[in-house]
């Protein structure tokens, strides 16, 4: 008999309870033990969920207070120095001061590890997924031990609730691979010192009683480096001793030309993502070692369609009969990437809600597969296999999916319709004439602060507790506000400050035909920030206007630049859950289609500069070498049909941030925007050494200040960034901006912070 088991599950709690005592925790309104309480209710009800749906070790070490590989960095006391506390403990405001950075009082909340303005650990993807992790800072000669006690506690706390954990952290390899090296040095180099700290972690679990612990090996799906192959064998090696069972756990992807090398490590199973990758099945079975566990990832992670229970029934009926409990039914990866519970909503369509499962429907599936396999011809096996077979046919015929002048649209586009009228040497010319732009100009991202008061007109309106006229009433009042505030301000090109967006992909899909929404539908991006992805179930189409008002209104109270803000298709793709019907390519020609569309009616509204969003087309990017080119062809080819519309003088930004852009340069340079704004703050501008050998051509914003820490950056502080910046771009194509939108700051913050950042591109003029 089959046996179901979890890799993770969603920590942020069914209505983000975790999200809610973090940020109160933050701002001072609540004590460290009723954020503990918190986070002590939320792993109790998950492991009963888990426990309820058949799973019999329940994943202990998925909670993350803030996000799981700053847990384990902080188990092992990497902690920078700049946040080291003098004592050297290790504290939960320790995390949240690498997660976020400190004041220039040391204070981030309430704690004192570090003394001045220390800037927060660099954050980015987390493989091809909109999560974000804190990247480990590794010192030469890094030590490691045992520092930070978070995942044993949590194991002796499952164990006295009375459940059997499994352990999951992410294993040395990865963790090592995800971690920068500060000062150049070879990260494998620290292997030796690592793995000391691993054995220590492993034997205190089997100490525990532990019976299976999961060490994630995402890195295996990559193509890896010859050294950093070998460093698998070295390391496992020396795990084999005094230690539970391992399960090695690979996903997003197939191992590929990693599998020989994954089948034989000294481990007592391994996970496959079979999701992603069906297709590594049949030789993975070939070389399968007698006595392992598989853990057959059959049921998605990462989006939300039901599976189809008969295809899944049909791939592992034979492994069952070969593996009997040694196979493991689980979803594809962690459920961290899914929202939580299909149940809580109640305002999906009636024909769309059928075809989708959240994590707790997830693990539903997953007991219903098992009944299957174990035995097909039970009238309960017969009766879940006909009514997933109707599930399949009714998503697959229903009118709703498809519109035939969308896909004509895409069929019929030609290479014109992703080229600009003239290259950018022309072009900047005659942006430079219409906008009359100092040097070193000065504008943001987008968003301002999203107030209570603004989140409240909001839902009210969605509620129609007010009506549209009294809603756009209070829009325009708060766009107002942002104008004035802007023009107070001095800076030289403004938006309108977003107030009534609720979420930068979210808000286009509920304008765009060809998406459904969820009420609860949250997901884990970083920290307390939750997101809400669109489900895209159709062919995808702008019938409606979907910013115009909002910025032509904001043009006509001022004589600067208005600048529009949309958010690109492969970004619009990547954050939603996409069709699994279609290719991806194909449903990003249509969304690029949808934003050309709005683009050229922002022109024609007057707006002369327009920002097209593209912050995950590096997180599109396919983890296999292989298949990378194709991806970049084809998403950079979307970015320029939603661009390429407009006149010479209509001047294109885009904005990146939170990804290595590095290898994907070629790329960035293709999309051919006007403007790019990235993420350079926590950096230092390290990242524009790239853009400078690389030579890109066009203009360059860097990111002078981090907005996702509550840190007001100080003058002489930008001045520096910007003279570093300087030193690597030709100061004519230098833009000043945050690093990204400011809808998560207060305004004392913000203003406070754009002044500084003013003031300094002002500084810097007085010397051009």
């Amino acid at each position: 008999m089959a046996l179901l088991s979890n890799l993770g599950y969603p920590r942020i709690g069914d209505q983000r309870q975790l999200k809610h005592a973090l940020e109160s925790y933050w701002s001072g309104q609540s004590s460290q033990a009723e954020l503990t309480k918190v986070g002590q209710q939320i792993r109790l009800h998950n492991w009963q969920e888990q426990a309820a749906a058949g799973i019999e070790q329940v994943p202990v070490g998925d909670f993350a207070w803030y996000d799981h590989v700053l847990t384990l960095s902080a188990t092992f006391g990497v902690i920078p120095a700049r946040h080291r506390n003098a004592d050297n403990s290790i504290t939960l405001d320790t995390l949240f001061a690498m997660a976020r950075g400190t004041d220039n009082s040391g204070q981030e909340h309430d704690h004192s590890c570090c003394n001045g303005q220390s800037a927060a650990c660099e954050m980015t993807k987390w493989f091809d997924t909109n999560y974000h992790y804190l990247v480990p800072e590794f010192e030469q000669n890094q030590q490691f031990s045992i520092s930070y006690t978070q995942i044993l506690d949590e194991t002796k706390e499952a164990l006295a609730a009375g459940f059997t954990p499994k352990p999951v952290l992410l294993g040395p390899i990865s963790y090592l691979w995800l971690g920068k090296a500060q000062g150049g040095f070879n990260k494998l180099d620290l292997l030796s010192n690592l793995l000391p700290a691993y054995q220590d972690l492993l034997a205190q679990f089997k100490a525990l009683g532990v019976n299976w612990v999961q060490l994630d090996e995402p890195a295996l799906v990559l193509d890896l480096p010859q050294d950093w192959q070998a460093a698998y064998q070295t390391a496992y090696q020396a795990l084999e001793q005094n230690r539970p069972n391992i399960l090695l756990a690979s996903y997003f992807d197939s191992l590929a030309d990693n599998q020989a090398l994954a089948l034989s490590l000294p481990v007592n199973g391994l996970h496959l993502d079979l999701v992603r990758a069906p297709e590594q099945l049949k030789p993975v079975l070939q070389n399968w070692p007698a006595d392992w566990v598989l853990s057959a990832g059959i049921i998605n992670g990462r989006n939300i369609w039901k599976t189809d229970l008969r295809s899944a029934f049909n791939k592992l009926k034979p492994v069952a009969d070969l593996l009997g409990n040694k196979l493991w039914l689980a979803p594809s990866c962690s459920l961290l990437h899914s929202p939580v519970d299909l149940d809580s909503e109640q305002k999906l369509s009636d024909e769309i809600k059928p075809w989708l499962a959240f994590a707790k429907q997830k693990l539903q599936e997953l007991q219903q597969l098992k009944q299957i396999i174990d035995d097909p011809q039970e009238p309960v096996s017969l009766s879940s296999l006909s009514h997933s077979d109707e599930i399949v046919q009714l998503r697959a015929t229903s009118p709703l999916i498809h519109r035939e002048e969308v896909k004509q649209r895409v069929a019929n586009l030609t290479s014109a319709a992703s080229q600009r009228y003239s290259d950018f040497a022309t072009r900047i010319k005659q942006q430079q004439a219409h906008l009359n732009l100092p040097a070193y100009p000065t504008t943001t991202i987008g968003s301002f602060p999203q107030t209570a008061d603004i989140r409240q007109t909001r839902s009210a309106f969605k509620q129609g507790k007010i009506n549209q006229d009294q809603y756009i009433q209070a829009m325009q009042a708060e766009i107002r506000q942002v104008v004035a505030a802007q023009e107070a301000l001095d800076l030289d090109v403004l938006v309108h400050g977003e107030p009534e967006r609720n979420d930068m992909v979210e808000y286009f899909g509920e304008l765009l035909d060809g998406f459904a929404f969820t009420q609860y539908g949250w997901v884990q991006s970083y920290g307390s920030r939750c997101v809400k992805p669109p489900i895209i179930y159709g062919d995808v189409k702008r019938s409606r206007d979907l910013s115009v008002s909002w910025s032509a209104f904001a043009q006509s109270l001022t004589r600067k630049p208005m600048k529009g803000m949309l958010t690109g298709p492969i970004t619009i793709l990547c954050w939603s859950f996409n069709r699994d019907d279609i290719s991806r390519e194909a449903c990003a020609k249509q969304i690029a289609l949808a934003i050309r569309d709005e683009v050229v009616a922002l022109e024609d509204a007057g707006i002369k500069v327009i920002q097209i969003d593209e912050p995950a087309l590096r997180e599109g990017l396919p983890l296999k070498e292989a298949a990378k080119v194709p991806y970049l062809d084809w998403a950079t080819e979307a970015f320029r049909i939603s661009a390429s519309g407009v006149k010479d003088e209509t001047q294109i930004h885009t904005h990146m941030c939170y990804c290595e852009f590095n290898d994907i340069l070629p790329s960035i340079a293709a999309m051919d925007a006007d403007v790019i704004t990235i993420e350079t703050s926590r950096s230092n501008m390290e990242l524009l050494d790239a853009f400078e050998a690389f030579q890109y051509p066009n203009d360059i914003g860097p990111g002078v200040y981090d907005i996702h820490s509550p840190n007001v950056p100080e003058q002489t502080w930008i001045i520096d960034l910007l003279k570093s910046a300087a030193e690597k771009i030709d100061p004519e194509r230098l833009w000043v901006n945050p690093d990204c939108g400011l809808k998560t700051r207060n305004w004392p913050e913000t203003n406070a912070a754009l002044k500084n950042m003013v003031d300094a591109a002002k500084t810097l003029r007085a010397t051009c």
